[in-house]
């Protein structure tokens, strides 16, 4: 009974929630679990799980496993049992009042906005591959992209005559993000002749090529982002996603609205946007401690 529920939760989640294929996965991967402590336990039927059984799978996950695996587990069986709940098919929610071990804060790096121009200064642009690697870079900060979405960026994607692109994130959930002018500029630019000279007399939908005239792979442009770091003198290590975390960042400390940061991220949560609050804050802090002069004196 257990696996028929869970199968048809998973269906909920993809056809009626419309999340992304590999959420759907992860959600599955984590109910299997519960499901093995489930026949363990004599394949109890849902509605008659005590509150003490599930707190003993939340004890046994504790001893084996890291506090964020455990969290998302919790969540999983949360969602699921909610879901269970608004169907009818339990009468209380077996989750309800346990605790969790507490996440740490990890606050997501960034770069400054000077180390920003370094990297987006270091492709040459007077050769076919570095104008194409300065736009690539240009639209990642620029829109605050995610590596996925950038290097499967097509065509028709782009509205020049608006300056904005169209770009379908997680969850097959659609967000429109405008692009400054220069941007705009030199992706119409790097179209017209770079692109051009990749493509080789072949045809394609995608924006940003491969030598090959083929789409660029997530592996390709993440060593390339890495070579040009490297170039730009940066020293801590350069990723993709840490040009998404810079965006936010400097949007927020540029008083941009945390609402309107939300929907360029394509965040459903506002909380998830809020961190990077915490990043400017942190950072603030920092710059504090190290150049008010009354600090300095504590350190003499």
């Amino acid at each position: 009974m257990y696996a028929e529920q869970v199968e048809i939760f998973l269906d909920h989640l993809l056809l009626e929630r419309g999340l992304a294929a590999a959420t759907v996965a992860a959600y599955q991967v984590d109910l299997d679990h519960f499901g093995l402590f489930l026949e363990a336990q004599g394949n109890p039927e849902a509605e008659s799980l005590s509150q003490a059984q599930v707190s003993e799978y939340i004890m046994l996950l504790k001893q084996a496993y890291a506090r964020r695996t455990i969290r998302r587990r919790f969540s999983a069986l949360n969602s699921f049992f909610r879901f269970l709940l608004a169907k009818g098919e339990i009468r209380r929610q077996p989750l309800s009042g346990l605790e969790l071990p507490q996440l740490d804060k990890n606050l997501p790096e960034v770069l400054s906005v000077t180390e920003m121009k370094l990297l987006l200064a270091a492709p040459d642009p007077e050769t076919t591959l570095g104008e194409r690697d300065k736009v690539m870079l240009e639209v990642l900060y620029g829109a605050g992209l995610r590596v996925s979405e950038l290097v499967k960026l097509e065509l028709q994607q782009i509205n020049f005559n608006l300056g904005i692109i169209s770009v379908i994130g997680k969850g097959d959930k659609e967000r429109i993000i405008p692009l400054p002018l220069p941007i705009i500029r030199n992706l119409r630019e790097y179209i017209a002749k770079g692109r051009r000279k990749l493509l080789k007399g072949k045809s394609s939908t995608f924006i940003f090529l491969n030598r090959s005239g083929n789409s660029l792979s997530r592996e390709g442009f993440w060593k390339t982002i890495r070579r040009y770091a490297l170039k730009a003198g940066i020293k801590q290590e350069v990723y993709p996603h840490l040009l998404r975390h810079s965006f936010a960042t400097h949007l927020l400390s540029g008083g941009a609205d945390l609402r309107i940061v939300q929907t360029l991220l394509g965040h459903a949560d506002l909380a998830t946007t809020q961190i990077y609050t915490q990043v400017d804050a942190a950072r603030l802090k920092e710059v504090y401690r190290r150049y008010y002069p009354r600090e300095r004196m504590k350190d003499d």
